[in-house]
């Protein structure tokens, strides 16, 4: 039975590999820093020295996944100490709890260490990080991957799906919908990005984790859309809907953070490994909660 300790439970991706992990029989520690949930406990990887943590070293993880991150890119790029800390520091504090403990890290990275010139990309594609943000994340899977040849890194981006707080985009819209609200929506025409539901994630996860592989996968879905693409995909599924929609450039938006606009990753090297691993989309996730 495999033993995981993730970082960052209580978020999207990570409250999503917790539930999968223990459905499949793993015995799981989850943790959060700042937004506790039910099924989580505190563990600040900022300091490991913290008298609130929780005691990694006695669980005796064979994998530690950091889900905790700071993925706001525009406030990112305001804070860069604060940026810094939460994605590069903590990264290099559970690197070094990892090499105490003998456990096998992942990293969770973005298609922001590209530019979008020339996406979607696969993983030999040349990285070139336009945001604080990107900038931290890249530095941080560099030294994951250098640190130790049995880590591994997924890339990952427009992640949607069940989380406690429904921050992310698709969800927000569904309640919206749900709720009968009026929605009002000012989205970039020109941002593209392969949007991957979360549970899909820690899906593909496990079966990399269980296979022993190393090094950087991309885990994506079928779509490649636009931001306007996205949310009328969620929007067709609530014919009721009262919505305003206005379409504008990332020009036009003037986001303190510059965004890769040709964004979006290739899962090829891991639909080559798992021919058979079937991923949902963005339809499937609202008929879900529609039906």
């Amino acid at each position: 039975m495999m033993k995981i300790f993730i970082s960052g439970a209580s978020g999207l991706v990570g409250s999503n590999c917790l539930q999968h992990f223990t459905q499949q029989g793993c015995e799981v520690l989850g943790t959060y820093f700042s937004y506790p949930t039910s099924d989580t406990v505190y563990f600040n990887t900022l300091n490991l020295l913290d008298e609130k943590n929780v005691d990694v070293a006695a669980f005796k993880p064979d994998v530690i996944v950091h889900c905790g991150a700071l993925t706001h890119v525009d406030y990112c790029e305001a804070n860069i100490e604060e940026s810094y800390q939460k994605t590069v520091v903590s990264t290099k504090n559970l690197l070094a709890l990892a090499k105490q403990l003998e456990a096998k890290l992942v990293f969770i990275s973005t298609d922001y260490v590209f530019d979008g010139m020339a996406g979607p990309y696969d993983e030999e594609a040349e990285v070139n990080p336009l945001s604080i943000y990107a900038k931290h994340k890249l530095e941080a899977e560099q030294m994951v991957l250098a640190d130790s040849t049995s880590h591994l890194v997924l890339r990952v981006t427009n992640v949607y799906g069940n989380e406690a707080r429904n921050k992310n985009f698709v969800s927000r819209i569904i309640e919206q919908c749900i709720n009968k609200q009026t929605l009002t929506l000012k989205l970039p025409f020109d941002q593209y990005a392969t949007p991957v539901n979360a549970w899909d994630i820690a899906r593909a996860m496990l079966v990399l984790l269980q296979d022993q592989h190393t090094g950087i996968f991309h885990i994506a879905s079928t779509d490649w859309m636009n931001r306007v693409e996205l949310a009328l995909t969620v929007l067709k599924h609530f014919p009721e809907a009262n919505y305003q929609l206005e379409a504008i450039s990332t020009e036009s938006l003037q986001q303190p953070a510059a965004r890769p606009l040709r964004g979006g990753l290739l899962k090829h090297k891991f639909s080559n490994l798992y021919p058979e691993f079937l991923f949902s989309n963005v339809d499937d996730f609202v008929r879900g909660k529609t039906t």
